[in-house]
């Protein structure tokens, strides 16, 4: 069986062409899509179903950077066990308290902007951090804790989110 990476026809790497892996997926939704199978028998709607559904999860893996430096730490045998492992750097939880400190006492929409703009700088540098580890030296292990940093950051961000939301109701 192809990897995400192969069934759209795509190098494995961090650094992705996010046009290119948009056009792959259209392509092939466009020919394995189930209404292009409804007047067909069973076993053929099925096996479309199946590769919807395979195209779909393996495009949402790749579209998001967190799940496609997971993945790719995972076809490199490097599990990122952030569930079971949930020690990090003294430095970086030090920043995390800051940044939610920050978070609480943001009461406005222009104080949630700053720390978006913040927490995306953040995050940016990472994936840089991560592209270099991952496409560059292939140094999967410290690409690990990179990742896990910004897995965090993905918490943070959707946080934010929800604080922008409350401050709408």
């Amino acid at each position: 069986m192809k990897n995400h990476f192969e069934l759209f026809g795509l190098t494995p790497a961090y650094a992705l062409d996010l046009e290119n892996l948009d056009r792959a997926y259209r392509e092939i939704q466009a020919r394995i899509h189930p209404d292009k199978f409804a007047h067909a028998g069973d076993a053929e709607r099925r096996a479309s179903m199946q590769m919807a559904t395979r195209v779909n999860e393996a495009y949402r893996t790749l579209k998001s950077p967190v799940r496609r430096a997971v993945y790719l730490l995972g076809i490199n045998g490097v599990d990122v066990a952030f569930e079971t492992d949930t020690a990090m750097p003294k430095e970086f939880l030090m920043e995390q308290m800051e940044i939610r400190e920050r978070l609480e006492e943001a009461k406005d929409s222009k104080s949630l902007d700053v720390l978006k703009g913040d927490l995306s700088s953040f995050k940016r540098e990472l994936e840089k951090r991560i592209t270099d580890e991952i496409d560059s030296r292939k140094n999967f292990e410290s690409a690990k804790a990179l990742v896990r940093k910004l897995m965090f950051f993905d918490r943070l961000a959707d946080e934010i989110d929800a604080a922008y939301e409350a401050l709408e109701r």
